[in-house]
């Protein structure tokens, strides 16, 4: 558990961090003066001062025991210790953030912060390396996309006023992805690794470096041929992933008084999913949960990536230094799947399956009827989207002294445009002779338009300390010109305006720490929350807002951190983009809703240690839980079907309120154990209040997780990890249409090592 560490020379021993980085968490990082008693490692001095090197902006490990804000860090070795493939399984480690699996892999996660809308975890700002990654931030911001995470070697989590300096949405918070350096010198990394379902996985690394340039070339395959059995034909509902990664640096003289680096990073990704929207009744989930119905034989989601930036790192003293980095994303893809009946809605017939129509409806889902009638038409369709995100992104760090206060600045600046492309088309499908046979009708487009965001963001932070205080004042502005372009007519629909839609959001917070003592402090802080507007909604919708707050304590020791904080979220309007994965169908898809006055509280405590027992003996160990009361303050009615018609008093959808997960380990070279357990409390699948439907509400369930690890040789480490090793069967949601499963009991066992 590391302090930051003070700046150095632009160097191969700097240049070999992720270059995009460049003060990431800049406001988070505050130091207390030390004194004569803060000898100890922990306790180092990080004030920035005119005497002292510029201090590396960077959270190594995560005892931030003096930051004015909550942050949490995963470090390389606490991922390597269960190698999770599922986003969902990293981040339930972290309090506030809850999630809402659906596919049983983490394929799309579903994350949400503090309450905040975990559906395609569009209410979080997505970063790889300091750089947005979600398809189209503005545009669409529902993440189909998110990086595999087991490439990952730091997952950083940021909450409270911290977020307004990543942006756009600060509502809850930011995710930051850090992926693997170039290394000092020559270094090969792999991991190989097989398990159930026929899964395995191929990941490896080259990279060398000298004083002046350096490179990386990573891979990475993950597939496996899934859990769920298809009715009748059977077959593979798992997915084959891809991901490449090139980075490249090189300091132009390492030499001369003004240091400059120039980075470049590529990536390209693709995946092949035999995915479906489509869940079970309730009465086959508990049945046979790993049931999948045969109509959705020919769903498949397809899609692939390409990245590239170029950055530009320049320290012009000891006391200033200039990160820029221009950058474009390109993601195309096409899911195939069924989308539901010309007659009924897909989740209606599964919510209730006893009706007779929908007994009809439901038997073809199955293949078991043949159609009767045109309503139990099953329509299946490709949604056809391609996105665009790009721009460049600069930013300052400065450090001075005015009297007796210390002054850390930070000033950014990001130009950003993105886009979506959305084709969608779908064909009806009667069941005859037991098999799915085209209708014959004519194919129907269902969408076809375009959306836009150029977006201007600024951002400045001052982190002033003064004797035992930091205190952390900052602002955020957001200028976002959005446009939308509908090429799809239909009669008596009027056509939404073509040209754009301009307005402005000024997001101001600050955050304070006092250091009580060297080990114990407390911290509060306050920001605006915000969320921007679809492009095609810019002129008639608003923006979500609202007026965050947190206070805690924390006390830290050179082995551990414990923390308590709270959190109030006053909501002046909460707000949700409808989509596909969230149940919405037809003209409703891609809406924004509107929810009026909410509020979301809670309280999260979190405890960790690496704690040596002594004789080379290691005891890591950490836990998180979080408590949630969420409500609604206004009445309203939407077609959301999350929130649908709402009284004041109801209580927000997916949000748990009560979340815990732990691990323990024990390790001593060549060897390691560790376990690790998660609870979810049930979550109301929609907003309501007082005693749930029985197919209104999620399980609660409880996950076992475990993890050997044997070191054979330096080379060599071999590795054994099972996942929800207690085989707990539950419903994990229903959405978008029926009752999903988690993942099974789960077993796999690898090699790594690096020379």
């Amino acid at each position: 558990m590391e302090q930051p560490q003070v700046g150095r020379a632009l160097t191969r021993s700097t240049a070999s961090r992720p270059l995009a980085l460049a003060s990431l968490l800049a406001t988070l990082v505050a130091a207390v003066p030390a004194r004569a008693e803060d000898a100890a490692p922990a306790a180092a001095d990080a004030r920035p001062s005119p005497e002292a090197p510029l201090e590396e902006v960077s959270i190594p490990g995560t005892r931030l025991a003096e930051t004015g804000g909550s942050a949490h860090v995963l470090r390389d070795v606490q991922l390597r210790r269960y190698a999770y493939d599922d986003p969902h399984q990293v981040l339930m480690g972290v309090p506030g953030v809850y999630v809402r699996p659906e596919d049983g892999f983490g394929l799309r996660p579903n994350i949400g912060i503090r309450g905040a809308n975990s559906d395609r975890s569009k209410k979080v700002t997505l970063m790889e390396d300091g750089i947005l990654v979600g398809p189209a931030p503005y545009s669409a911001p529902a993440a189909y996309y998110f990086p595999m995470i087991d490439r990952m070697r730091t997952v950083r989590v940021v909450k409270g006023p911290a977020s307004i300096v990543y942006g756009p949405q600060t509502v809850g918070g930011a995710i930051d992805l850090v992926t693997r350096e170039i290394p000092s010198g020559r270094k090969v990394t792999y991991d190989l690794a097989f398990g159930q379902y026929l899964f395995n996985k191929q990941h490896v690394t080259y990279g060398t470096s000298d004083e002046r340039s350096g490179f990386l070339i990573e891979g990475m395959r993950v597939s496996n041929a899934g859990f769920k059995e298809l009715d009748r034909v059977g077959g593979d509902t798992g997915f084959t992933r891809n991901e490449w990664m090139a980075k490249g640096s090189y300091v132009v003289d390492p030499e001369s008084r003004i240091q400059n680096e120039i980075g470049v990073k590529l990536g390209y990704s693709d995946e092949a999913s035999n995915e479906t929207y489509l869940g079970l009744t309730d009465a086959d989930a508990r049945a046979t949960p790993n049931r999948r119905y045969y109509a959705s034989k020919m769903d498949r989601m397809s899609w692939h990536r390409t990245a590239v930036a170029v950055t530009h790192k320049a320290r012009f003293s000891r006391d200033l230094e200039l990160t820029t980095t221009v950058y474009r994303h390109d993601l195309h893809r096409v899911w195939r799947k069924v989308n539901g009946f010309r007659g009924a809605g897909a989740a209606d017939v599964l919510a209730n399956p006893d009706t007779p129509r929908n007994q009809l409806s439901l038997g073809a889902l199955r293949g078991d009827v043949d159609t009767t009638s045109d309503a139990q038409t099953i329509l299946i369709g490709p949604n056809d989207r391609t996105f665009v995100s790009q721009g460049v992104q600069t930013q300052a760090i400065a450090a001075a002294k005015t009297g007796p206060v210390a002054h850390r600045f930070t000033y950014g600046v990001r130009a950003h445009y993105d886009e979506i492309v959305r084709k969608h088309t779908e064909d009806g499908f009667v069941v005859r002779n037991g098999e799915l046979t085209p209708d014959g009708r004519v194919t129907a487009v269902t969408a076809d338009n375009t959306a836009s965001t150029h977006a201007l963001a600024l951002w400045a932070v001052d982190a002033m300390t003064f004797g035992p205080v930091t205190f952390t004042p900052g602002v955020r502005i957001e200028a976002i010109h959005a446009s939308y372009k509908e090429r799809l007519i239909v009669p008596g629909t009027p056509t939404l305006p073509i040209d754009g839609a301009v307005y402005q959001a000024v997001i101001p917070g600050a955050s304070a720490y006092w250091a009580i003592t060297r080990r114990l402090g407390v911290l509060a802080g306050v920001h605006k929350g915000f969320s921007p507007v679809p492009p095609e909604q810019a002129r008639t919708n608003k923006p979500e807002e609202s007026v965050n707050s947190e206070a805690g304590a924390r006390w830290t020791t050179r082995h551990a951190r414990v923390e308590a904080i709270g959190f109030y979220n006053a909501y002046s309007n909460l707000t949700n983009l409808c989509t596909f994965s969230n149940g919405c169908v037809g003209a409703n898809v891609d809406r924004q809703f509107d929810g009026g006055r909410a509020r979301i509280l809670g309280a999260e405590v979190y405890g960790e240690t690496e704690l040596p027992l002594g004789g080379g003996f290691l005891l890591p160990s950490r836990v998180a839980y979080t408590y949630t009361y969420s409500e609604f303050l206004s009445t309203f009615s939407s077609a959301d079907p999350q929130f649908g018609a709402v009284r004041a008093g109801d209580e927000l959808p997916y949000v748990p309120p009560n979340q815990l997960s732990g691990s323990v380990g024990l390790e001593k070279e060549p060897w390691g154990v560790n376990v690790a357990g998660t609870f979810v409390d049930s979550m109301r699948e929609r907003a309501g209040q007082g005693t749930p439907n029985p197919g209104d509400l999620t399980d609660a369930y409880f996950l076992l997780d475990a993890s050997v690890k044997y070191k054979v040789f330096s080379a060599v480490e071999l590795y054994v990890n099972g996942r929800n090793l207690l085989n707990d069967r539950y419903i994990a949601s229903r959405r978008p249409y029926g009752a999903r499963p988690g993942a099974p009991l789960w077993v796999l066992a690898g090699v790594r090592g690096e020379f």
